[in-house]
């Protein structure tokens, strides 16, 4: 079974993306590199969270701790930028 992707839909999808890497200010790469560290934190955070739910004496606050430090990196980053 072939699937087809209709042109439009890719040229509308290139458009939103040009209109957010635009919103964001940064270019391709450094978008990329700012979604691929900001979502291996989330990863990290949420494998202390796990681990805190099953023993809860570890990781006491490092989940909410990492995602302050996120929420503070993508601040500053596109503050800085602009």
């Amino acid at each position: 079974m072939k699937y087809y992707v209709n042109s439009y839909k890719i040229g509308l999808m290139i458009k939103k993306s040009r209109d957010h890497l635009i919103s964001v200010n940064e270019k391709y790469l450094q978008h990329m590199a700012t979604a691929f560290k900001v979502g291996l934190g989330m990863i990290y955070g949420g494998l202390m969270a796990l681990a805190h739910g099953v023993v809860p004496a570890i990781f006491q606050t490092n989940a909410s701790d990492k995602i302050k430090k996120l929420y503070l990196y993508l601040q500053t980053a596109r503050k800085s930028d602009n």
